[in-house]
């Protein structure tokens, strides 16, 4: 069982490759001041990382790993607001009775509702996510179906303009969308065109789209457009969202819920 510290080494050692991969860059000294910890404890931290191939060792650091990149990007996606994310992706999975057919993406928040359907009965989860898919290996009542497609090895999801073909057949209750923003006229957007061209068959696909959106994301706009605010029937996201922006969406009949800590 992991104890205390073992789970502190762990955040710790994730928060380095998310500065990692934001930063290109990390230094012993800084990463010391930053923990509160000793040059040794970071050495020790990087040459594990290096050992798992997503560091290279630096004189006095570490850079980005050639082969690490894409776990350094999702390590850096799952490290921003985590508390907000978890909050979210607890509302959305209460929505979900037992028996439905739900259609998650490859966003961090949908990970987060995929680890709350974990003890959910008969459940089918349709996913390009291959995150989603490792998370439910251990989830002996729901069933995983993936998309066909080839492998973003950035964001560790199968896309390509047939990837959601086969979800056609399914009755897909409830759909949950993640995105790069959300915003009046452009609907959901996302910065990659290849996972909005998955994501945009799939919103028609749903009985009822639901974007799980933290507030960071409200009035951003990424190059494509998945699903107009026609298409949105509900937007969960947490107490930070701005008011105004919430207006404007309620306007278009778009229900907004706001995801609290008793959802967790």
């Amino acid at each position: 069982m992991s104890t205390a510290v073992d789970l502190y080494l762990e955040e710790r050692r994730q928060v380095i490759l998310a500065d990692l991969a934001r930063d290109g860059r990390v230094t012993v000294a800084e990463l010391s001041r930053r923990f509160g910890v000793s040059e040794v404890t970071i050495r020790s931290d990087l040459q594990a990382l290096a050992e798992q191939g997503l560091v290279v060792r630096t004189h006095g650091g570490a850079v980005p790993s050639r082969a690490g990149v894409p776990d350094l990007a999702l390590a850096a996606r799952r490290t921003r607001r985590v508390a907000e994310k978890e909050r979210i992706g607890a509302a959305a999975a209460a929505m979900v009775p037992d028996g439905a057919a739900v259609f998650l993406d490859s966003s961090s928040t949908s990970l987060e509702i995929a680890r709350r359907l974990k003890a959910h009965r008969h459940t089918t989860i349709l996913t390009n996510s291959l995150a989603v898919a490792q998370e439910m290996l251990d989830a002996s009542g729901v069933r995983v179906v993936m998309s066909g497609g080839a492998l973003q090895p950035e964001t560790a999801s199968l896309i390509g303009a047939d990837a959601a073909t086969w979800f056609g057949r399914f009755n897909i209750q409830f759909g949950f969308f993640g995105a790069h923003g959300i915003s009046d006229p452009e609907g959901l957007t996302d910065v990659s065109l290849e996972q909005a061209e998955v994501k945009r068959p799939l919103v028609q696909m749903c009985r009822q789209v639901v974007a799980v959106v933290d507030s960071s994301k409200w009035g951003q706009v990424g190059v494509a457009s998945f699903a107009e605010l026609a298409a949105i029937d509900t937007v969960i996201t947490d107490a930070h969202a701005p008011a105004e922006e919430m207006a404007a969406l309620r306007a278009h009949g778009i229900d907004i819920q706001i995801a609290s800590s008793s959802h967790a």
